[in-house]
């Protein structure tokens, strides 16, 4: 049975978006040398958020990313939401309230 040359270029990816109380996570195909914004535009996910992403807001598996790198099979593209607390305000918090 021949292959078909049109599946051979396409690579697997997921791309996730973790909400306080839900999270979105879709498994896509897109082509070989896809850009990591090219592969979440492709994703459909944008449609879902309801904020603009910036840069400092995307990356692989935990490592923040450039919009233009390129993405590899089973790559896992995750959309961070903004902090609610900086590091700082979380750990002046926790003292606080251990202090009382």
């Amino acid at each position: 049975m021949a292959e078909n040359p049109a599946a051979s270029n396409t690579i697997p990816v997921q791309v996730c978006h973790i909400f306080t109380d839900k999270q979105i996570i879709l498994d896509i195909l897109v082509p070989e040398k896809t850009t990591l914004i090219e592969a979440i535009e492709h994703s459909g996910i944008l449609n879902l958020l309801s904020h603009q992403i910036s840069e400092n807001e995307v990356g692989i598996y935990g490592k923040k990313c450039r919009f233009n790198t390129e993405v590899k099979a089973y790559d896992r593209i995750e959309i961070y939401r903004p902090l609610l607390a900086t590091p700082q305000e979380s750990r002046r918090l926790r003292t606080s309230l251990k202090h009382r």
